[in-house]
């Protein structure tokens, strides 16, 4: 915290919360990568859903 008003805050990562950082960037970078696998996956996913008998 700096002495200034209204008053000022600076954050930073630790190493931990950066090792974090870079793991989730590779997920994201997953995601990206299989995008229309994904999205098949759900339409196939939701075509079995709608085709299936009501629970009585």
């Amino acid at each position: 915290m700096y002495p200034t008003v209204p008053p000022r805050v600076e954050y930073a990562l630790t190493e931990l919360g950066a090792s974090l950082g870079r793991v989730t960037h590779l997920l994201g970078d997953w995601t990206v990568k299989h995008k229309d696998e994904i999205l098949a996956a759900r339409e196939q996913f939701d075509e079995r859903q709608a085709a299936a008998p009501a629970p009585l």
